[in-house]
């Protein structure tokens, strides 16, 4: 068995004395893990960074083999990060979620080419917002996207003000009634309104991190969500 594809390296573990089991996100076979042959060794630790772009060629026996992968470098992301703290945050949030949520072996490549544009405007502008946008792909891509088109009580379009915790629904002013306290406020950024400020981003994120935790996490066996993303997140407050 063999294939040849660029994938985005999502982590990287020791395998015996020399070795290192890492897994490759590819367009073509999702999330795919294989060693690597002297994967600890001096000459490939800084080809084998969290986040690296590789051109990675994997053969097996059998097809449900663990494989291996040889690999050469295509792109390095994290020594760019390395000279500012949020990028690497950034970074390490996008690929500690792909690692923890994609199942092994099963091609997303709508997401793939999502990630892989996240993390190749790594800093520019706007990132932060379009790292909000990624949280939200990556939730419809595993089965919980959220609806905001309409409210899900009343059917308008117009005044979607508050968003249901069970369902992922928008709801209006209106529509909520006597259950406004248990609903979650839906930001102008989750509305395609463009950024309205720090305060706004960050309600965005409170609300991403609850699908992603009582929705996307409790389905994988209610484990806790990669603690790099409450890092992320907490240093973007932080930096306002």
């Amino acid at each position: 068995m063999e294939w040849r594809e660029e994938g985005i390296l999502l982590a990287v573990r020791p395998h015996g004395e020399s070795a290192a089991i890492i897994e490759l996100f590819t367009r073509s076979h999702g999330r795919h893990l294989g060693v690597v042959r002297g994967g600890a060794g001096r000459r490939m630790s800084p080809i084998l960074q969290t986040g690296a772009q590789l051109d990675a060629t994997w053969r097996a026996r059998l097809e449900d083999h663990l494989g291996a992968f040889t690999v050469e470098p295509v792109r390095g992301r994290a020594a760019e990060a390395l000279s500012d703290p949020l990028m690497l945050a950034g970074l390490t949030a996008v690929t500690s979620l792909l690692s923890f949520t994609l199942p092994e072996r099963e091609a997303h490549p709508d997401l793939y080419d999502r990630s892989y544009a996240l993390l190749d405007a790594l800093g520019a502008e706007g990132w932060a917002q379009a790292y909000l946008r990624w949280e939200l792909a990556l939730l419809d891509e595993m089965g919980f996207g959220l609806d905001l088109t309409q409210c899900a009580v009343t059917g308008r379009t117009d005044g979607l003000v508050f968003i249901s915790p069970k369902t992922g629904r928008a709801v209006t002013k209106e529509g909520a009634g006597d259950f406004v306290d248990r609903l979650l406020p839906l930001p102008g950024c989750l509305r395609r309104e463009g950024h309205r400020g720090a305060s706004d981003l960050m309600t965005g994120f409170q609300v991403t991190g609850h699908f992603l935790t009582h929705l996307l996490a409790a389905s994988l066996g209610d484990r806790p969500l990669p603690a790099a993303r409450k890092r992320f997140v907490d240093r973007l407050a932080r930096q306002g």
